[in-house]
């Protein structure tokens, strides 16, 4: 029994660094939406850290327009960012979870 306990120990342990890892590469990981007529243009990371922002001159004219535009890009590469790091951070945990029984997390 002390064996099954330090088994899943190490395993947790080896799950940890997997995850510490998997963020790591998200950084990496580059998300870009853009507005419909493309005035707009936002890369991000899977971690949701902004990478750049382009704005089309016809845009700078219409302060009101401007912050629309920033709201609906950034709320739409916001939500692809997480559904990614969600999936492959999930996928690692899940993967790495000793089996316990009644205990199911990630279904």
């Amino acid at each position: 029994m002390f064996g099954d306990i330090m088994g899943m120990m190490g395993k947790l342990k080896e799950t940890q660094q997997k995850i510490e890892d998997t963020k790591k590469r998200l950084d990496t990981v580059l998300i870009d939406e853009q507005s419909n007529d493309g005035l707009l243009k936002v890369t991000m990371t899977a971690n949701r850290k902004i990478k750049s922002i382009l704005i089309d001159d016809s845009l700078l004219e219409d302060k009101e327009q401007l912050e629309d535009y920033l709201v609906l890009v950034m709320n739409k590469a916001i939500e692809k960012a997480s559904n990614v790091n969600e999936a492959e951070l999930g996928a690692v945990a899940k993967e790495g979870m000793p089996n316990i029984p009644g205990l199911d997390m990630f279904k």
